[in-house]
């Protein structure tokens, strides 16, 4: 069990050492708030030092694991996200981390029965935050068919109840065409990005942007604060400088995607807004919310597409 738990999790967590050394080179740059160090350490360490009794990531598990879990209805989630430019003050992994700690938050607290984080899906369509250093993107085409090929994989393994849960605004609309897509091939998904869990929350317990998650903004911030304050530099931070095209009318349904054309520093919203303590909040009730609904969908028989019939017979050719 040791050796499991010194392995374990954050694919892209830091060390304690180099987040240490890290902090050593850029002075105050690395700094939590009054407060936060004994937080911070905890924080670094998360998930790896919770109490695991079990596997829950599916590239940690064999090839002789996977067959008792298909026996008690197992629900696999798969974290999708991105790496792009978050201001000069967040981490360009914000996208894909922190719906991944959601999904092991939430593996981890469930126990009566199976469920599976799938392999992060850190490749994002997110080509209009090319104007930041540090993002990475992948064409729609390429983004669509490595998530589908993704999900047609876990689905062949046996796993019928699949969730997509999305930490990247870019992905969102894919993300819907994705499971649209997989349906007809009889791969019926629950997809939403994170937030939606918290949307009305992160309105009512907002200080500063009074929306989210915005970027690199109170909540994305806070977050991080919460879960990885070692990689937030603090000293670097900088409230969004916006410089929206169009007036606020058209705004409200419309936009222009170019991260650059509409932030002077890359981030949107209030970063000095956050606290770990906001972070910690909106992250148990996200994890809580995506409990129960793996909950329920673990309780509901296994959908078909089609289970009520079609008068229309389309072609397999015209998908």
């Amino acid at each position: 069990m040791s050796d499991q738990n010194s392995s374990r999790r954050d694919f892209m967590k830091t060390s304690a050492a180099a987040a240490a050394a890290a902090s050593a080179q850029t002075t105050s740059a690395a700094q939590a708030p009054a407060g936060v160090e004994a937080d911070s350490i905890r924080a670094a360490e998360w998930p790896a030092s919770r109490p695991l009794n079990r596997k829950v990531l599916w590239n940690e598990l064999s090839r002789s694991e996977f067959p008792p879990l298909l026996e008690n209805d197992p629900v696999v989630i798969l974290p999708i996200g991105s790496l792009e430019q978050h201001g000069p003050h967040c981490p360009v992994d914000m996208d894909i981390s922190i719906p991944y700690h959601i999904a092991v938050a939430t593996a981890e607290d469930i126990d009566d029965f199976p469920v599976v984080v799938g392999p992060p899906v850190w490749t994002g369509f997110t080509h209009y935050n090319m104007g930041g250093y540090g993002t990475i993107t992948v064409r729609l085409e390429t983004f669509i068919d490595v998530v589908s090929d993704v999900c047609r994989s876990i689905k062949a393994n046996g796993f019928d109840r699949i969730i997509l849960m999305n930490g990247h605004g870019g992905n969102v609309a894919p993300v819907t065409a994705i499971a649209n897509k997989l349906a007809h091939e009889n791969i019926i998904t629950l997809s939403f990005p994170y937030w939606s869990l918290v949307q009305q929350e992160m309105r009512d317990w907002s200080t500063a942007d009074m929306r989210g998650p915005g970027h690199a903004g109170e909540w994305e911030t806070a977050f991080q604060m919460y879960l990885r304050p070692h990689l937030v530099l603090m000293d670097r931070r900088e409230a969004g400088k916006a410089r929206w095209p169009f007036s606020p009318a058209v705004r409200g349904y419309a936009h222009v995607p170019e991260r650059r054309r509409e932030s002077a520093n890359g981030s949107m919203g209030d970063p000095f807004a956050a606290t770990p303590e906001k972070g910690e909040r909106i992250f148990k009730l996200a994890v809580e919310r995506l409990t129960a609904m793996v909950r329920e969908f673990h309780a509901t028989p296994v959908l078909e597409y089609e289970e009520f019939g079609s008068d229309a017979k389309v072609l397999p050719t015209l998908f």
